[in-house]
């Protein structure tokens, strides 16, 4: 079984365990299990060279009872079909948690644009929405940034859009540049989405970001946003890691050394001589662990070394089930991705509110909007938790689907 498989069955349990506990039958079940569309399309692409070259792209939409549905597009060469339809279930969960009007949507493309010229990737970036229009669209599904997609990346997305729509669509997509109809603010959204959760679940146990000592896994677009935000509110990071390996610095680390000397696809370590693998990272002592890259790191293998009293997911899906449950029987706090990282979509939400009214918010205004619904999202799963004597993924998952099956039964669909 692949592990991205592993990662829709898992999801699976998860939900048909939060529906029984809120009164819903197995029909709801059945219908919220796997996305309602699934699209798979060939974009043939002309290279460089001359040469064309056919790629794989995916769209899944998971649940639009609520509204349109609403995820990223990524470009990565592991993309595949049971990747997209996990990160579609998820998008609803997170979607609900944050109280937006959007079902979960996913899509990627299998390719690797590191290996591509700026010009290969803007032609299948065109060609990505070509092959996709007839099912996205401001009111029907929304695409935004993912791994290896950007605010650029967007705004050809945009343009093709438009030039097909005879007529400019900033609300087609979010994530784009400011002066195509982005929201400010929308680049450090997930990233401050996570610091905000980071503030409240040090507070339950009574910690403070000043006083703590922090182990990211990742530096890409959240990571190190993330550690930039960290960093220069005065915390200690003292492990960080991307692609190539990691760093670990019991004083901590010079982040913004380590920034400028970032590249665009958000790798550092291979700079340096002295650098410790990922299993050493998650054994570092720390008191905020912070898995910020991709999924299924922290298993049942590796949960009992690590040292962290709070672990915060940026990433999705870095934590198995067996290890939640290890984790959990350890007393550590683990604010799961669902909740974590729902900044990105809910300033996405904000940048597709202000595309439709034609009135743009200041970064200030964005932030405050963004803060209060994750505090509220927060106290929400925190006290269902300890209420109901359940991990936070659990309790997360309860809210998240709680509004799009209510939704479903209204429409009549289960």
């Amino acid at each position: 079984m692949s592990e991205n498989l592993n990662l829709v069955t898992s999801t699976q349990e998860i939900v048909s365990d939060a529906l029984n506990k809120l009164g819903f039958d197995e029909g709801m079940y059945d219908l919220i299990k796997e996305p309602l569309r699934l699209l798979t399309v060939r974009i043939p692409v002309k290279m460089d060279d001359g040469s064309v070259k056919t790629f794989t792209g995916y769209r899944a939409q998971h649940n639009d009872a609520v509204g349109p549905t609403k995820g990223g597009v990524r470009f990565h060469p592991d993309v595949d079909v049971e990747e997209v339809t996990a990160l579609s279930m998820w998008m609803t969960l997170k979607c609900g948690i944050v109280d937006l009007p959007y079902g979960g949507g996913k899509g990627g493309i299998v390719c690797d644009p590191r290996q591509m010229s700026i010009h290969e990737v803007e032609r299948l970036s065109r060609g990505y929405v070509r092959a996709i229009s007839q099912i996205v669209g401001p009111t029907k599904d929304i695409p935004a940034p993912d791994v290896f997609t950007n605010s650029q990346i967007m705004a050809w997305m945009m343009d093709e859009y438009s030039q097909m729509d005879e007529f400019n669509s900033p609300g087609f997509i979010t994530g784009k540049p400011i002066v195509l109809g982005g929201s400010q603010g929308r680049d450090r959204s997930t990233a401050l989405g996570v610091v905000i959760a980071i503030e409240q679940a040090a507070k339950k146990r009574g910690k403070t970001i000043e006083d703590s000592r922090f182990v990211i896994q990742g530096f890409g677009n959240a990571g190190s946003f993330l550690a930039k935000f960290l960093y220069d509110k005065g915390a200690k990071i003292v492990g960080i890691s991307d692609a190539y390996g990691a760093l670990h610095d019991p004083e901590g680390l010079d982040i913004d050394y380590l920034l400028d000397r970032r590249d665009s696809f958000g790798t550092v370590t291979n700079l340096f001589e002295d650098t410790i693998t990922n299993k050493e990272l998650f054994e570092i002592d720390c008191d905020i662990l912070v898995p910020a890259a991709i999924a299924n790191q922290i298993t049942e293998e590796n949960a009992h070394d690590i040292k962290a009293d709070i672990i915060v997911e940026a990433a999705n899906g870095p934590t198995t089930m067996g290890a939640t449950k290890i984790l959990s029987e350890r007393g550590i706090l683990l604010v799961p991705d669902v909740l974590a990282s729902a900044g990105g979509v809910t300033v996405s939400y904000f940048e597709w509110v202000q595309n439709n009214q034609g009135y743009y918010w200041t970064e200030e205004e964005v932030n405050e909007k963004l803060r209060e619904k994750l505090i509220k999202a927060f106290d929400t799963i925190y006290n269902l938790s300890e209420n109901r004597k359940i991990d936070m993924r659990l309790a997360a998952y309860i809210v998240g689907i709680k509004r799009t099956a209510e939704a479903a039964r209204y429409r009549g669909w289960a």
